[in-house]
This record gives structure tokens, sequence and C-alpha cells, in this order.
């Protein structure tokens, strides 16, 4: 990603959450630009700048997309899973869910991406698919995203205690080696 002056930098380790909120806004832009790119684009060879700029997004999504779903799933979900007595965190399966689709989503995606960036046009249906599959992709994660940082994260900052948002953050850091 490339350094804007004056923005806020990104989270540490010691700031597992906020790590997660700082992805989050990775995927969006990312995810805009497949979005963007796959509208304007159609029927038609990319540019070399729209190459550069979706396989960058693809990358990303095929490495830092997945390191953050092992980050929820595997560090904090199960932890806000042992921490509620009450079952506050039903939504919990929900956003597993999501993942799933949201996999399924991007694996489609990028095929079609890649298929279009080799062949240098997609079929029309393709087009389409790959139009549909991102516009799934952007609500998908408007509605997740908004449960994890209005619901799901507030209520981990307020249950977990340091010890173990250290040790979250450990196991991030230690996914990142």
């Amino acid at each position: 990603m490339a350094i804007q002056i004056g923005a806020k930098p990104d989270s540490g380790f010691d700031d597992p959450i906020g790590m997660l909120i700082d992805c989050h806004r990775r995927i969006e832009r990312f995810l805009h630009l497949l979005c963007v790119v796959a509208d304007r684009a159609r029927n038609r060879d990319l540019t070399d700048e729209e190459v550069t700029a979706v396989q960058s997004a693809l990358q990303y999504f095929r490495v830092g997309g997945l390191r953050h779903t092992a980050d929820e799933e595997e560090s904090l979900f199960p932890r806000l899973r042992a921490e509620s007595t009450t079952g506050k965190f039903q939504e919990i399966s929900g956003l597993e869910n999501d993942h799933r689709n949201a996999n399924d989503l991007h694996a489609m995606v990028d095929t079609l991406y890649s298929v279009w960036i080799a062949a240098g046009v997609l079929s029309p249906e393709d087009e389409l698919r790959l139009r549909c599959g991102t516009e799934q992709l952007k609500h998908l994660y408007e509605e997740h995203i908004q449960i994890e940082e209005k619901t799901v994260f507030p209520r981990a900052t307020e249950m977990l205690d340091s010890q173990t948002i250290a040790a979250i953050g450990q196991e991030f850091q230690a996914r990142r080696k």
C-alpha cells in the first residue's frame, strides 16, 4: 500500500482489533477497484494500469484476505465464544458463513480476471458473471464489516482482558512470519 502523508498509521500487533479494522479498509479499497474495473472495462482489453491494479487486488485477497479470515476464525472468534456465557455472539456463525461465501466468490472473480488478463477479452456471459460476483462481494462485505465493527469488535474490546488481547496479537504476528 502507498503511504499517505498525514494518514493514521496502521495498528500494530499490540492492537489486533485495530489491525482487523485497518484490514477492512484495505478490503474495501481493493474490492472497489475490482468492481470499478469490471464495470468500466466492458468489451475491451484491460489497460496495463488496470492489469497491474487488478493483479495487486487479487494478490491482496489471496494472501491478506485469507490471513484476515484466519485471524478472526482461529484467534478472535474462539476466544469470544469461550468468554460468552450468554450466547451474545450468535453473529459469529453468520460471519464464518460469510467467510466461506466470500472465498467462493473470490475464487470465481480471480479466475475470471485471470482469464481476462490472459486472453484479452471475456465473453459477454463471463463479463456479466464477473460484475455480478464483484457486486455480491461488495454487498457481502458491507454487511459483514458493519456487524463486526458495530457489534463484535466493541464487545471483544469490552470482554477480553489485556493478556488475551496480547495473545491474539502474538498469533497475528506469527501468521505473518
